[in-house]
């Protein structure tokens, strides 16, 4: 594989009726734990040279009942919300943000994966929350692992082109002469961050780790699900041309669709085949199969 892309199930918000499902663990150290077995196999299979893009959302410690996570933002075309009853006060006081995120990522750390970033995805159309006593939870978290210290990685694809471009280049040629300010040009500082940053490279900045990415809808789906655009990111930069791209939780293929429609070959694993034939039904193939939307011949 080249790239892992996925989004596992939340810790503590949903029950998708399978045997061995992840979510239900009842503490979010076992959560963790279960999810760094997954990851050790995911970084078997992974490419030396590969990239693995983790998506995780948070959880607040709730009573016996448990506690919904941050958002409710999962890819909650898979099952429908079933608040399940889980004790997660032990690991935090009442109504404490869990910090499921980076107790994984620090597991995975452990194990042995490089951490290089933890990207922001700022929802521009979050779901409303009718909590009154904090700020409502508008982000995500998306890390970017790798096996090693050298990967695949281009950001070309991927830049943002500037505001003023002929700024960038009038910043560069000022930095060139060493004498900003002079023959009437204005000094450097009054260049933004950006036009800089443009200057460094002609094809355009680096569009940062902050993400601002609007959550997409799925017929059937009652919650906002995992949009298009975060996978299309993370393999038009982390998955080379012709190369192979997981989600060992499928779901209903957003990762697989984006990847096929991008050139790249998919391999999508879910404990549920319900899920399989939705994703091949709406996502994956251009025709029927059979079996699938018709009796085989």
């Amino acid at each position: 594989m080249h790239c892992v892309v996925t989004s596992p199930p939340y810790f503590g918000l949903r029950d998708y009726g399978e045997p061995g499902q992840i979510g239900l663990e009842p503490t979010p150290a076992a959560y963790v734990a279960r999810l760094a077995e997954v990851f050790t196999e995911v970084r078997r299979v992974l490419h030396p040279d590969g990239t693995c893009w983790l998506n995780l959302g948070d959880s607040y410690a709730g009573k016996a009942n448990g506690g919904p996570s941050v958002g409710l933002t999962r890819r909650a075309d898979r099952a429908e919300l079933i608040p399940p009853r889980r004790n997660t006060t032990a690991a935090a006081p009442y109504k404490s943000l869990l910090g499921i995120p980076w107790r994984v990522a620090f597991a995975l750390q452990d194990a042995g994966w490089t951490v290089r970033n933890a990207i922001v995805w700022a929802k521009t159309n979050a779901m409303p929350e009718s909590v009154t006593d904090r700020f409502a939870s508008r982000t995500e978290t998306l890390f970017l692992l790798t096996r090693s210290a050298r990967y695949h990685f281009d950001l070309d694809p991927v830049r943002e082109t500037p505001v003023d471009p002929t700024g960038g280049a009038e910043w560069a040629q000022r930095r060139k002469q060493g004498v900003p300010g002079r023959r009437g040009r204005n000094p450097e500082s009054s260049v933004t961050a950006a036009d800089r940053d443009f200057a460094a490279h002609q094809a355009g900045r680096n569009p940062g780790d902050v993400w601002q990415i609007p959550v997409a809808n799925f017929p059937g789906a009652h919650f906002a699900v995992f949009p298009p655009e975060i996978p299309r990111r993370a393999i038009l930069t982390g998955c080379p041309p012709g190369g192979v791209v997981l989600d060992p939780f499928s779901g209903s293929a957003t990762t697989g669709m984006v990847a096929l429609q991008l050139g790249r070959r998919y391999v999508g694993i879910d404990l549920n085949p319900d899920y399989h034939r939705l994703a091949l039904r709406t996502r994956l193939l251009e025709r029927p199969l059979p079996g699938i939307d018709q009796p085989a011949s």
